[in-house]
């Protein structure tokens, strides 16, 4: 069953995908101007501009329809007079005004695509698999690189360029490099400021590959590290293991996050770790389900997440430590699997 009649036979009303990246994953289509109308029972109706015709035609399982530039002033007026569910998170204010005044009844949902792109089939895992390993390999390299009296900056790039000839599209977002005091800064931008012996660097880096994005950090040590930071390091890797431990189907988000809190809670450094433990990863870098204390989701196999503890201490340094894993029947599989040990650069 293709991903537009699964979706279709799920639906009470006709569902109007407004999201760029929602409309990929069930049609294919990468576009900045398109829509679709998903009908309940089946029947999907693309709409979208010129500039996207000729992709749009190529399309299966749609009815196109080529629509002026502004596509959503247009469906006020073909739409006119039908009751249509929304994507409450996705249309802007200034599109649901459009659409209200020209006489479409509008039904807010939440979630409905997002919910499908959660569970990962085996095409996209083996895609995410990939991604993972031009990640392993490039921070194989990096375990190898000088990294005192380089920038911050200069490492982001050298990791950047890396990913992408290694194989990756693109980059998942904006590569983080922190070293000492900037290390407390969980997204610290990498700056101009050279690295030091004697401190942690955390670096978090993602490459996309066949639009698909993985997401890993380690922690590398320049030298011998003072008590704080050795003993952060130590704690972080706990907590990871320990979060890593508690993913399986059917434990709740804020149940695995809460697990990888234990230890560092233990220590009295419970507000050292002021993020949550982690997030879904597939299509965007941040996806459902999400893994906080206040995260009501519930594991399923086929989900994709990162599991990523830090402790960060103001005016000393940080750490985070972060796998990409796929939930499996009896627990997860890592697919970042380069070395937790604390590994030591010049």
């Amino acid at each position: 069953m293709s991903r537009l009649r699964g979706l279709a036979s799920t639906l009470d009303d006709p569902l109007l995908v407004t999201n760029p990246t929602n409309i990929r994953y069930l049609a294919g289509l990468d576009s900045s101007n398109a829509v679709l109308l998903v009908e309940p029972g089946g029947g999907t109706t693309l709409y979208t501009d010129f500039r996207y015709a000729e992709a749009a035609r190529t399309v299966p399982d749609v009815t196109f329809v080529e629509t002026r530039r502004d596509v959503v002033g247009e469906l006020a007026t073909l739409l006119a007079g039908r009751r249509i569910a929304i994507e409450a998170e996705h249309l802007t204010v200034a599109r649901f005004e459009a659409l209200a005044r020209g006489g479409v009844e509008l039904v807010p949902t939440r979630g409905v695509v997002m919910a499908r792109r959660a569970v990962k089939d085996a095409d996209e895992l083996e895609v995410l698999r990939r991604a993972a390993r031009v990640s392993d390999r490039v921070f194989a390299e990096l375990a190898r690189e000088q990294f005192t009296g380089r920038t911050e900056r200069e490492l982001a790039w050298w990791v950047e360029r890396r990913l992408r000839e290694e194989g990756a599209t693109g980059i998942a977002f904006g590569v983080v490099v922190a070293a000492g005091a900037r290390a407390a800064s969980p997204h610290a931008d990498p700056g101009d400021r050279i690295i030091e012996p004697g401190t942690l660097v955390v670096v978090d880096a993602g490459c996309v590959v066949d639009g698909y994005c993985s997401d890993c950090t380690r922690t590398f040590a320049t030298g011998e590290l003072p008590p704080s930071l050795a003993s952060a390091y130590d704690l972080c890797l706990r907590a990871q293991l320990d979060g890593l431990a508690a993913v399986r189907p059917g434990t709740h988000g804020r149940d695995v996050d809460a697990a990888s809190r234990v230890a560092v809670d233990e220590a009295g450094l419970g507000e050292a770790y002021g993020h949550g433990l982690g997030h879904g990863v597939g299509l965007e870098v941040h996806e459902a389900p999400v893994l906080r204390p206040e995260s009501e989701d519930v594991l399923q196999p086929g989900n994709v997440v990162t599991v990523e503890p830090g402790i960060y201490l103001p005016g000393v340094g940080g750490v985070r430590i972060e796998d990409l894993v796929v939930v499996t029947d009896d627990g997860c599989e890592r697919l970042t699997t380069f070395t937790k040990e604390l590994t030591t650069v010049e």
